[in-house]
């Protein structure tokens, strides 16, 4: 069985995309892991299917490389939205479905603005913020951001023994560079390593930064793989919607698989 593929990034978290509106992809896990491997694979931080959902312009359906099926991935989001303009499902603004609800999204030649969930809950400690924003997301401080040891601090944090029980989180690593502007690293559970960018991390860096900062926002965030954008509404205290992730989506490669 031949099906195409195709491979899209955002700043650098890469994809392989799938149009399953037949509803023909075999999914399996030890399949999804194969093909997002990095020697023996495509290679990509995750694979997504677009499948049709009534009432909405399609489906999205993420799976981390690890093979399981994903919490919301916001690159994933911005990239799938790409896809779908690229496919000709709309021409400007589309509406779609995620494991974590609907998503609107806007897209142009160079920016695909995608609206991501609202955060109704932001855990505030000593060194560490928590929030959910489609996945969950533990965020830090640093001094040194290219000095940080982001796999191996990640990993423990990941695995340790306040979220390990949980089924993990992802590990988020913040240098302020200035105001409305922030460096993030992150280490992604799924991918188990650190990945170029993370939409929803940048996101949940955004937010943590506006409560400890007292930014307004938009807030700018540089990645290993580029920038993006985090706008916002704080209706009340540690509690955002009209949120939205903004940046690049590039359609990189495709191709078939016989499967």
């Amino acid at each position: 069985m031949k099906i195409a593929f195709y491979k899209y990034q955002g700043t650098g978290n890469d994809f392989v995309m799938v149009d399953d509106r037949s509803a023909t992809f075999p999914v399996s896990q030890e399949l999804i892991a194969s093909l997002c491997h990095r020697r023996f694979g495509i290679g990509a931080d995750g694979l997504i299917l677009l499948q049709n959902a009534e009432g909405y312009d399609f489906r999205m359906v993420y799976f981390n490389a690890d093979g399981g099926e994903g919490s919301m991935c916001g690159n994933g989001g911005r990239c799938v939205v790409r896809f779908a303009h690229d496919l000709g499902l709309f021409e400007t603004d589309t509406t779609f479905i995620a494991v974590d609800g609907p998503h609107e999204a806007t897209a142009t030649d160079e920016i695909i603005r995608l609206k991501m969930s609202p955060v109704s809950k932001v855990e505030l400690y000593e060194e560490y913020d928590f929030m959910n924003t489609g996945s969950p997301h533990y965020v830090t401080y640093v001094d040194d951001i290219e000095e940080t040891n982001v796999v191996e601090i990640g990993k423990d944090i990941r695995y340790g023994p306040v979220f390990g029980p949980v089924g993990g989180t992802n590990v988020n690593f913040i240098q302020v560079l200035g105001e409305n502007n922030l460096s993030v690293r992150t280490y992604e559970r799924g991918v188990e390593d650190e990945t170029y960018s993370c939409g929803t991390g940048v996101t949940a860096c955004a937010l943590s930064a506006h409560i400890r900062e007292g930014w307004e926002g938009p807030i700018s965030v540089e990645t290993i793989g580029g920038n993006l954008q985090v706008s916002y509404n704080e209706r009340i205290p540690g509690q955002f919607d009209d949120i939205y992730l903004i940046g690049p989506a590039v359609r990189v490669f495709e191709g078939e698989l016989d499967v």
